[in-house]
């Protein structure tokens, strides 16, 4: 029997895979809190970085920051055993290479489709970690968009002083 959680702070489970996987662009905390809290699920964090041709076929807009340094980035990561070239999202190939006993996915994925997220639900677990929309990159770029102009001025200014 294949059983979801919503992650609560009591909840550890331990001696398992563990998968995540995502664009982490403009890595930020709540990226870090979605690797501390997959740690804690298991004896090793797998992370699935997704390529920039994968993110632009569902975004619809490539990563500010390439797949080459956002895969770096995430490498660096003190909760992060392994990154994994993700060139399709939750790929079962790659779920099954891997031996994953549980992946770790975001709530705003909740009641969206995967093939890869409905064969984890049969075999193995899925925990929907709560999603952290102030600290999320399209938040950041979104605030960025919004402050342009003070931030395109600021500079002006800096480079005539």
């Amino acid at each position: 029997m294949v059983r979801l959680y919503v992650l609560t702070e009591d909840l550890i489970l331990s001696k398992k895979i563990i998968y995540t996987a995502g664009t982490f662009d403009l890595f930020n905390v709540g990226h870090l809190e979605i690797f501390k809290k997959s740690k804690n699920l298991g004896d090793t964090l797998i992370v699935g970085v997704s390529t920039d041709e994968l993110v632009k076929s569902y975004k619809l807009t490539a990563p500010v920051i390439s797949y080459a340094d956002r895969a770096k980035i995430i490498k660096s990561c003190k909760y992060v055993d392994k990154v994994i070239k993700q060139t399709k999202l939750l790929d079962i190939k790659t779920l099954k290479k891997y031996k994953v006993d549980c992946i770790t996915i975001g709530s705003d994925w909740k009641d969206k489709y995967l093939a890869g997220l409905e064969w984890m639900k049969k075999n193995g677990e899925v925990i929907y970690l709560p999603y952290t929309k102030r600290v999320s990159s399209s938040e950041i770029k979104k605030r960025i968009i919004e402050n342009s102009y003070d931030i395109i001025k600021s500079s002006f200014e800096r480079r005539i002083k």
